[in-house]
């Protein structure tokens, strides 16, 4: 597993050499990614997978005391973004179909989402990813879609 740090530069230079000049157009890594205090993990070019670890912090409750579904949802919305860049063109999430097994509770103190490339056809990029507990308690699984941007 890489350095967080050293992986966040790598990522951004793989963004960087895939945008080219274009990189000026956004916003790497998004400030949603910085704010939920996102940490890159793992990334593996050629299968296609990306991991991200995100801290449970109290603001992302719900009434239950369980980090609230959105929130869940935005943590991988949050992973795949990154690797949909760096295996592809840019791209936006078209859908999401997420399944919740295990509700994910405040003294987890984080979840990894980990998330891969299923395929391309056209102009369409299809996903998987799980979200786990730090002892490795699958809690989610996704399905998504994402929609390569013509430029």
């Amino acid at each position: 597993m890489e350095e967080s740090s050293a992986l966040t530069q790598i990522i951004l230079k793989l963004i960087e050499k895939r945008l080219g000049d274009q990189i000026r157009d956004y916003s790497f890594p998004p400030p949603v990614f910085t704010s939920m205090n996102g940490e890159f993990l793992h990334l593996d070019l050629e299968a296609g997978l990306l991991s991200v670890k995100f801290p449970i912090s109290k603001d992302l409750l719900n009434p239950y005391g369980t980090m609230q579904g959105g929130m869940i949802v935005a943590a991988v919305d949050n992973t795949i973004g990154p690797l949909s860049v760096v295996v592809a063109p840019p791209s936006v999430t078209r859908s999401m179909e997420i399944v919740f097994s295990k509700p994910v509770k405040f003294e987890m103190k984080h979840i990894i989402v980990l998330a891969r490339l299923k395929g391309q056809e056209g102009r369409q990029l299809a996903f998987d990813a799980e979200v786990r507990s730090p002892d490795g308690a699958k809690l989610a699984r996704v399905k998504a879609r994402h929609w390569i941007i013509q430029s």
